[in-house]
């Protein structure tokens, strides 16, 4: 086998068109998967750290990383659970007053979530007497949202499930899947089997980060190894049209630092005519090229450059004695923490909300993770908020942080203190 042959076998393919990957996205170092957080037993003993490259397929324009880490090893047991964050719960609860409105939902039909966690939006269903089932790989956020009322069951989804589900009887009237289609190793199985449990007039949502967004918004810790894909209207249109699913709606959200909610029906269903919407987010994406090689070509030197920045503004923070901690635990944290190499050097612990990573400590760095209230007793000169998209919940959350003169830190697109009106209300 002549050299280029061994490199070409040895090469990626495109999880979704399985053309070979060669376009090399932004490479990040290498790093340990995000939600394996280090206890005090195992702090002594070596991590697995894994290259954290994403490459751009040059034919579907899907942005990926390879599967180096398999989905059973992230998600048999999880750290992350939704209802930590208020101001998702409301998301998550708006969306649900308006679906129940707009498609009619009621007491015989079923709203199916996929990647249901720990019951934060089928709750919402629930109290609306609406019949929900989740679809949870995680046991122990499953149990969390069993105990909440929410019938969840423990698998991982793909086609062998939704075939159960279907032969169970289990069709839904909504299919839901918020911030999972990046979660999914094998978007061809899980995208198929949202259609087989879809009624013929049912309806799917999905809501994920927006490649376009991330792009704008140098957005680079949303990577990590437990996202396997990153999605353009563009690739994901593809994607649910090669299982007869076409996109009839998509909305732009604030959430994540800029999302989008797709709504798909059955190809065959003729009953929800496409919204002007669709071909508006075509529009803004190809203003942009987003199926041209060259527009994913500037993202890296920028995130190389935002390390340059948020490393040296740290630096100069601590020659001048200031002391500094972070606020939450989340992925993205470990991801920016990693590749910049920010450890207790520059951080003396983290606060997290969430009792289940209280007492560990970050993957990688391993700095501590406290409970929220250690920012009152350690009183630092600056907050460094790793989960920067909920950075207003956050700041109004532990306003108090102001009456020691402390400040809060965001890191991106590019690091600055956060900004205070003159009435001490946030401005940024």
């Amino acid at each position: 086998m002549t050299p280029d042959a061994r490199a070409a076998a040895a090469a990626p393919t495109c999880r979704f068109c399985r053309s070979l990957l060669r376009r090399l996205f932004v490479d990040l170092g290498t790093s340990p998967p995000c939600e394996s957080y280090v206890t005090s037993e195992t702090f002594n003993r070596p991590e697995p750290f894994f290259p954290l490259r994403v490459f751009v397929c040059e034919h579907c324009f899907l942005v990926q990383l390879e599967e180096l880490v398999p989905a059973e090893e992230i998600f048999a047991e999880y750290a992350y659970f939704s209802s930590y964050s208020d101001s998702w719960v409301e998301h998550c609860r708006r969306y649900a007053e308006t679906m129940v409105s707009d498609l009619g939902l009621g007491s015989r039909s079923l709203v199916v979530e996929l990647a249901s966690n720990d019951g934060y939006l089928l709750q919402h269903f629930v109290g609306l007497g609406i019949p929900v089932l989740g679809v949870e790989p995680a046991a122990n956020v499953a149990r969390a949202a069993i105990a909440r009322g929410v019938p969840t069951l423990v698998k991982f989804f793909g086609r062998h499930a939704a075939r159960d589900l279907a032969s169970e009887g289990k069709s839904a009237d909504l299919v839901c899947a918020n911030n999972v289609l990046a979660q999914v190793p094998h978007i061809g199985d899980f995208v198929g089997g949202m259609a087989l449990i879809l009624k013929p007039d049912g309806v799917i949502t999905a809501e994920f980060p927006h490649l376009l967004r991330m792009m704008e918004g140098n957005e680079f810790d949303t990577i990590y190894h437990e996202h396997y894909s990153y999605f353009s209207f563009y690739t994901i249109e593809r994607i649910f049209n090669a299982h007869d699913l076409t996109l009839y709606r998509v909305d732009s959200l604030p959430t994540h630092g800029g999302s989008l909610r797709i709504y798909a029906r059955h190809t065959s269903s003729a009953n929800r005519d496409t919204h002007p919407s669709v071909e508006q987010m075509r529009a803004l994406e190809s203003a942009y090229d987003i199926s041209r090689l060259d527009s994913y070509a500037r993202f890296e030197e920028r995130v190389k450059e935002t390390k340059r920045r948020l490393v040296e503004f740290l630096i100069d923070l601590k020659r001048a004695g200031k002391r500094i901690c972070a606020y939450g635990a989340p992925g993205k944290g470990n991801t920016l923490l990693n590749y910049c190499g920010i450890r207790t050097d520059f951080i003396d612990f983290t606060v997290d909300r969430n009792p289940y990573k209280q007492g560990k400590f970050l993957p990688g760095t391993r700095i501590p993770i406290l409970a929220p209230d250690a920012l009152k007793e350690a009183r630092p000169d600056y907050v460094l908020i790793l989960p920067w998209n909920l950075k207003d919940e956050i700041v109004q959350q532990h306003a108090y942080v102001r009456d020691w003169g402390g400040e809060f830190i965001v890191p991106i697109p590019t690091v600055h203190v956060y900004e205070w009106d003159v009435h001490g209300e946030h401005a940024s």
